[in-house]
């Protein structure tokens, strides 16, 4: 009896002081892999910015683009298995990464139309879009104000009007972690490395209000849309994102199981799964 219930407290302790487990992955925020070399990179002057890209790849063009304050370097997971099958095409949005900005003020469509320059200068006449939180809301932007370049959209952690984001979550770990990470990155990257504080604002000034589409505007997209999140998502609600999914006609909803707002670090193999199937899907 006496060794039964020693080795019941031993268990238990066990369990106790263990970390967190394998699959509660929307806890951490990993570091970042080693971005491989583009196969090409350049940039193009659009609007007062140098927006700079990357291609990796061959096959039907893919569009990736970023969340607000990060850089392309975040999608250093979805690189080798899209590229053995796709012509990928990396953008730093205006400000971010290694691309320039001016004095204008940030928009989701100023940013969108970056994306068209790119794909113009590059001859791109229609690709597909794969988006992250920002990135995700302008391809949403794109679907919008450009259907016909577009073949299809991954919207992954979007919102389409300021309601749809829990600003408390953004204020807890990993978001926090993430905001501090995206410092260090900016001084590495930056044309202006010690001006994070500057574009932290500016930024901040546009999520407040921006976007501010209607169920009415959502409903006009025609283009394939797929609207995904983390079940764990710390900044975007829930009940937002099934609005969405709803709101587009013909939408899919595709929840990750066990990330947050940061699945494609945090999952990279359950991000990339649900990304393929959609990309080479009907």
């Amino acid at each position: 009896m006496r060794s039964a219930l020693l080795a019941f407290a031993f268990v238990l302790a066990s369990l106790l002081s263990a970390p967190a487990t394998a699959q509660e992955h929307w806890k951490a925020l990993p570091p970042l892999p080693e971005m491989p070399a583009p196969d090409l990179n350049g940039s193009v002057s659009h609007e007062g910015a140098d927006i700079h890209y990357k291609l990796y790849g061959k096959g039907p063009p893919v569009v990736l683009l970023h969340g607000g304050l990060s850089n392309s370097e975040y999608w250093a997971n979805q690189i080798a298995p899209l590229a053995r099958t796709h012509q990928l095409i990396l953008i730093d949005s205006r400000g971010h990464g290694r691309s320039s900005r001016d004095d204008q003020p940030y928009s989701y469509e100023l940013m969108a139309s970056d994306v068209i320059a790119v794909m113009d200068i590059l001859k791109v006449q229609k690709a597909a879009v794969v988006g992250w939180s920002d990135g995700a809301i302008n391809g949403l932007v794109l679907a919008l104000k450009h259907p016909d370049r577009l073949t299809r959209v991954f919207a992954f952690a979007a919102n389409m009007d300021p309601s749809g984001v829990d600003l408390a979550g953004t204020e807890r770990p990993p978001f926090t972690t993430f905001i501090e990470r995206a410092r260090k990155e900016y001084a590495r990257l930056s044309w202006t490395p010690d001006d994070f504080d500057a574009f932290l604002a500016a930024i901040g000034q546009m999520w407040e209000t921006q976007p501010n589409y209607s169920a009415a505007d959502l409903g006009t997209i025609k283009v394939p849309v797929a609207i995904v999140d983390g079940d764990h998502d710390e900044a975007i609600k829930a009940d937002h994102t099934t609005y969405l999914a709803n709101a587009i006609p013909g939408a899919k909803l595709i929840w990750l199981k066990d990330t947050s707002h940061f699945a494609m670090l945090q999952d990279p193999k359950g991000f990339n799964a649900a990304l393929t199937a959609f990309l080479d899907g009907p």
